[in-house]
């Protein structure tokens, strides 16, 4: 009974997976003729073999919204999509510790204060 509960597992994964992969190349074909083939967050450019690692980003999050114009897609390099995931969760995937949310973000602030006293070896307090 084990191995036909493990193949009906199996089954519905693999279902699951080839369903989602169709899914992901309508959108993704589309997304590739509307948009130029370059990371919209560090601006590498995609071609050849390497356009596998370009990947369409759903900006709502929703992978049910494909406007036809495109306007909920943006094109991302593997790395920068899932540090744009990793941000959803308070976590910046570059960074070795979450991120500290209770900090003030304000655009006045100067995001280098401190620098100078870092690069002199000197550690936060």
């Amino acid at each position: 009974m084990v191995s036909n509960n493990n193949s009906t597992t199996s089954s519905v994964v693999s279902e699951a997976l080839s369903l989602q992969r169709e899914r992901e190349k309508t959108y993704r074909e589309r997304a590739l003729k509307l948009f130029p083939r370059i990371c919209g967050h560090c601006g590498r450019e995609f071609e050849g073999k390497r356009l596998k690692e370009l990947t369409v980003h759903h900006k709502d999050h929703n992978h049910d919204n494909n406007p036809s114009d495109g306007s909920n897609w943006e094109l991302l390099c593997i790395y920068c999509h899932d540090n744009e995931h990793a941000r959803d969760q308070v976590v910046d995937a570059y960074a070795d510790e979450p991120v500290d949310t209770s900090r003030d973000r304000s655009p006045g602030g100067n995001p280098f204060a401190g620098l100078g006293d870092l690069l002199k070896g000197k550690l936060p307090e």
